[in-house]
């Protein structure tokens, strides 16, 4: 089991709103709005596609808070699905929350966190200082540069903080969080009192009228179809609020703080991103926030007011909100990892904890391969542009996450099926209406996701990663069979 010892009960309700807000808040809220706002052209459906979203992710949110309180227990959504389902559900989650969905974003979030850094310190951090350069094979780049060590030192120094115990981790979420709050709340301020001016896209005449790419005026299908794609977006910078699942194992009073946590953080979280918008929408002309450069929307407000030191408060800003990002995944990811391990589907190490009541061997195994996620850089010979291999997973998986959502929710008729006489604390709000509401959109949007031109390439491959689950789950069941009982 876990050699006697326990998982500690150590997070309040502010600690669990704390792990939900900041495992969402990254880098996304400060550039994703420019990609999106090129697909829609339009200043009034970009903050439709936030709120949009931002709806979507809070029904979820609400669902999930009954499936916590009927299933307090450290795993989460993996355990959610175990239980509506079979342990092979449950496992390919897992599987696929391990190979790609948290390591990818920790992997993501620890080489912004480099990037940002190299603002501040150019001459030393970058991720064309190369340490070692071999140049090139096929897609692939042989080198390994400053950034991606950062990077690396990021996920080592966060594991090993929170190997420390949950109190540890807990205290480092808190304060990160804390700041990166307040951060986009001075934002928004500023924007909306300080950066409004004459042309803004906030003020613009066409604001609802919405155009594609080509600058046709889109409607109908079309519309919607962009629609969905453009969330893409705004659905990753929304994502990982279900993390405080994986902790249920060690919040106090987990079958009533869980689920408010879910509904507080992602409440929260939903206001301020799309407030966040609204400063951008405010400070900039549509073009500015269309053409910004690198796609760094947020700096480029923060100009209108600042000028050059824009660029440093914001890096500042977003190094802060990338670490606590990385923080918050660290210290949930490793929980699912000790769920799926007692369950005999996972290293059996990941399923005992250490003298601090943490599953560090959970931590490490994360650890190891979110590095190992970091060193792979991509090379598109024909633009000479270096890219990151967990990109293109992380691209790849959107499809499957939606599934897996939308699988879970429906997990709740299920259990409300299978298990009436089950003790539920919270019952999903609006039901049956508002799960049955999000199964139907998140399908839609998965299914947007299929057949859309631009998103169509990532479905079967992201598919692929998922299944490639299937024959692990055989073995791993096979070797559990055959191993002798202690």
């Amino acid at each position: 089991m876990a050699n006697g010892r326990h998982l500690v009960r150590d997070l309040g309700l502010l600690d669990s709103t704390m792990i939900v807000a900041g495992s969402m808040i990254g880098s996304g809220i400060f550039i994703v709005s420019a990609d999106m706002s090129r697909q829609l052209g339009s200043p009034g459906w970009l903050l439709l596609a936030w709120a949009f979203t931002g709806l979507l992710t809070l029904a979820a949110a609400l669902s999930y808070g009954e499936l916590a309180s009927m299933m307090p227990h450290a795993g989460g959504q993996y355990v959610y699905l175990r239980e509506a389902y079979s342990p092979m559900w449950g496992f390919l989650y897992g599987w696929t929350l391990f190979l790609v969905i948290q390591t990818g974003t920790v992997a993501a979030v620890a080489v912004a966190f480099a990037r940002f850094l190299g603002v501040l310190v150019p001459q030393w951090v970058g991720e064309d200082h190369f340490l070692i350069n071999l140049g090139t094979a096929g897609p692939l780049s042989l080198s390994f540069s400053s950034a991606q060590l950062v990077a690396i030192g990021v996920i080592v120094l966060l594991t090993a903080a929170n190997w420390k115990g949950i109190h540890q981790g807990k205290l480092i979420q808190n304060v990160l969080t804390f700041a990166k709050t307040a951060a986009l709340v001075a934002l928004i301020g500023l924007g909306l009192a300080v950066g409004r001016r004459e042309g803004a896209a906030l003020f613009q005449s066409d604001f609802w009228t919405p155009r594609g790419s080509s600058g046709v005026e889109l409607g109908g299908l079309a519309l919607a179809m962009v629609l969905g794609t453009a969330m893409v977006g705004s659905l990753f910078s929304s994502d990982a609020w279900n993390n405080i699942t994986f902790t249920a194992g060690e919040v106090k009073n987990p079958k009533r703080n869980v689920p408010l946590s879910l509904a507080v953080g992602t409440g929260l979280v939903t206001v301020i991103y799309l407030l966040a918008n609204v400063a951008y929408l405010a400070a900039l002309p549509f073009s500015g926030v269309q053409e910004a450069p690198s796609d760094r929307v947020a700096t480029a407000a923060m100009s209108v007011i600042f000028g050059e030191q824009a660029t440093i408060i914001m890096a500042v800003a977003i190094m802060i909100s990338t670490f606590g990002c990385a923080n918050g995944l660290i210290l949930a990811g490793a929980r699912v990892y000790y769920a799926m391990a007692l369950d005999g589907l996972f290293f059996q190490k990941a399923g005992a904890l250490n003298k601090h009541g943490v599953p560090a061997w959970g931590l490490i195994f994360q650890a190891i391969w979110t590095c190992l996620l970091v060193l792979p850089r991509t090379f598109d010979p024909k633009t000479g542009v270096y890219g990151n291999l967990y990109s293109n997973l992380l691209d790849y998986v959107i499809f499957a996450v939606m599934l897996f959502y939308a699988l879970t929710v429906i997990g709740l008729f299920i259990l409300r099926y299978k298990r009436p006489e089950a003790d539920r604390p919270y019952r999903a709000f609006g039901y049956p209406v508002v799960p049955a509401l999000y199964v139907i959109l998140a399908l839609l949007i998965a299914l947007d996701l299929l057949v859309a031109e631009k998103t169509r390439p990532n479905t079967v491959p992201g598919l692929i990663i998922v299944l490639t689950g299937v024959p692990v789950y055989l073995l791993w069941r096979r070797r559990n069979r055959t191993e002798p009982q202690a």
